[in-house]
């Protein structure tokens, strides 16, 4: 079965949607000079509802360590609404490029949906992604259920999650290699295959200066294929991704400067059946999956 290939876009280290890893958004500071009076901070009831966001410009949108941007810029932004039962939603989207054909709109956008409980020190939270690619090409999209446990150890903040996507078509081995999907030719019409993904956060702020260090390993288990859209959740099947970096808040703004190193353990032969589709400009040379420093500012709010 011949699908159509579409161009890939030419415009595109992400902050994440924050269930699998540590680029989240930042909250919003208060100004400098504009603290709230110690009695309107105890008498003021706490809101039911609470919406939060960001929007924000990365230059390179790295999803478990793999470039979705074909390693350029991308533009990102998110909301979500909260209750204080612990009940959210939210949704969070950014612009794609290379790795695949999406078709359509050529963007991700995500719906999102969990609730928040406390259990001892810490939190659980446990929820659903639905990604989405509108307008794109039929059986490219997925959910993804979660769980993630937070809390702290002294001054460090801890996180460790698991997200498991069930058997869907978008996951499936629909291509066997990139001749294939270079070909635009299916091996395996309407395959399907589930997809794992363990990831653990670490981060801590540093006293007095606007800085927060943090670094973020993941493991990946799924399909060794490429899916109806000539991508994979998991390429070659099997791999770790981890991230060291930085953020600083700048004093008096909703922005945030981050700057992190990513990288993953897929060499040059383990992705080679992937090749076109695993490199910049789908030509064929290197790997979307190599280590990079990347940049980003974010403005919360």
């Amino acid at each position: 079965m011949r699908r159509p290939r579409v161009q890939a876009g030419t415009s595109n280290f992400q902050f994440r949607k924050g269930n699998d890893a540590l680029l989240h958004y930042p909250l919003r500071r208060p100004r400098a000079g504009c603290r709230t009076p110690a009695f309107a901070q105890d008498t003021a009831p706490p809101k039911d509802v609470t919406v939060s966001g960001s929007v924000g410009l990365v230059s390179d949108y790295r999803f478990r360590g793999v470039s979705q941007s074909d390693e350029n810029l991308a533009v990102q932004g998110g909301i979500t609404i909260a209750h204080k039962s612990g009940v959210y939603i939210g949704t969070w989207g950014s612009n794609l490029a290379g790795w695949g054909t999406f078709g359509g709109a050529n963007m991700e956008l995500d719906l999102i949906a969990g609730y928040k409980l406390p259990v001892g020190g810490g939190t659980l939270d446990v929820g659903a992604t639905w990604y989405m690619y509108p307008s794109g090409f039929d059986n490219t999209d997925f959910i993804e259920p979660y769980a993630k446990l937070s809390g702290t150890a002294g001054p460090v903040a801890l996180t460790a999650g698991v997200a498991y996507a069930p058997k869907q078509q978008a996951l499936g081995p629909w291509y066997s290699n990139g001749t294939s999907a270079a070909n635009g030719v299916y091996d395996r019409v309407n395959a399907k295959d589930s997809n794992l993904y363990l990831w653990g956060d670490v981060s801590s702020g540093i006293p007095d200066t606007g800085l927060t260090v943090k670094a973020h390993v993941g493991y990946s288990n799924g399909n060794k294929g490429l899916g109806p859209f000539a991508t994979s959740v998991s390429p070659t099947g099997e791999y770790f991704d981890w991230l060291v970096g930085a953020d600083y808040v700048i004093p008096g703004t909703p922005l945030t400067l981050g700057v992190a190193y990513v990288d993953t353990d897929i060499s040059k032969a383990e992705s080679a059946y992937l090749q076109p589709s695993f490199s910049r400009g789908q030509d064929g040379v290197g790997s979307i999956a190599n280590g990079k420093v990347l940049a980003s500012l974010t403005a919360a709010f």
